[in-house]
């Protein structure tokens, strides 16, 4: 076995075997994601970056802050490419309520012809509100997603499983995020689309690897947020969940369990995905303000990492 690939699978199997420990009486049924080869990264940008100046926030009309010019999707797109980003996330919330077929083809052609990919999208759904109506609506909603992703040739949709306080609360809630997530992977599996379960909603590594561990479908992974961790370690609970990534947001700042932030260790956050193999999509996603001036400067340090992670593979 050559040396990378042997600390590869040491890596992958030293994290298997710690969780193994934390959950004793949870066997995992389900190994982390299969990959061969060394790590590989396409670079992209999340829309939700310049959330405070899209003309629409989930299906409602809106003023871009500070009177600045407004910003689409197509507009967004075109972003992408000027600042030399291999892929675009199209945050659903953005899309204008009319959005029908047609939209998401010429969406779809944009991008193509502009040599752009489409990571994915991603939706704000929550399954942690109780059996009922609620959540049924919530899968309904989801499902709906996914055939809109499959239009515009998304490959990957986020979906948020729900919210630590609800299974902090409610144990039983998470049961029902599970059964959720897999009826809509059965759906979205038929059209060949991955669910990435994002760790929000102060969601903890432990309950991350809950959900990963015992939803059975080959179409679900984590979409894996690196400023959404709120712990003592944030570093080693990504170290923990990424491999089940099948979608990386790299936000560039990180959260601790005291309400500290620090500044993002972009390197460090490199070397954990570089460790475990991981080959896909790093979207940056810029919460901070003037994402115009900032995210320029921001996808730089993050291009810098990047390449330096792979000069060293």
């Amino acid at each position: 076995m050559k040396r990378r690939s042997f600390l590869q699978t040491s890596v992958a199997v030293t994290a298997f075997a710690g969780l193994s420990t934390s959950f004793s009486s949870n066997a995992f049924s389900r190994e982390p994601i299969s990959r061969s080869g060394p790590s590989r990264f396409q670079m992209g940008l999340a829309a939700y970056s310049f959330r405070d100046y899209f003309s629409f926030m989930k299906g409602k009309a809106k003023k871009p802050k500070n009177d600045a010019p407004a910003i689409d999707m197509n507009g967004f797109i075109d972003y992408c490419v000027e600042n030399q980003f291999d892929a675009a996330e199209l945050t659903s919330y953005f899309f204008p309520a009319d959005a029908d077929t047609n939209y998401f083809l010429n969406l779809k052609r944009r991008a193509f012809e502009r040599g752009v990919v489409i990571a994915g999208t991603a939706i704000g759904n929550d399954f942690t509100v109780g059996k009922g109506p609620k959540l049924d609506a919530q899968i309904d909603e989801a499902k709906q997603w996914i055939d809109k992703a499959a239009i515009m040739g998304a490959p990957h949709v986020r979906f948020f499983a729900g919210t630590r306080k609800e299974i902090d609360e409610q144990p039983e809630r998470i049961d029902e995020a599970i059964e959720a997530l897999e009826e809509c992977a059965q759906y979205a599996g038929q059209k060949g689309i991955y669910l990435g379960v994002e760790n929000h909603g102060q969601l903890t590594a432990e309950q991350c690897m809950t959900i990963m561990n015992r939803v059975q479908s080959p179409w679900v992974g984590m979409n894996l947020d690196t400023g959404n961790f709120n712990s003592d370690d944030p570093y080693a609970d990504l170290q923990r969940c990424a491999p089940f990534a099948v979608n990386v947001q790299v936000k560039t700042t990180m959260k601790f369990a005291n309400g500290e932030t620090s500044e993002a260790d972009l390197p460090r956050i490199t070397e954990i995905l570089r460790n475990v193999g991981y080959q896909g999509f790093v979207v940056l996603e810029f919460e901070e303000v003037n994402p115009y001036e900032n995210v320029p400067k921001a996808a730089k340090r993050l291009r810098e990492a990047l390449k330096q992670s792979h000069s060293q593979e």
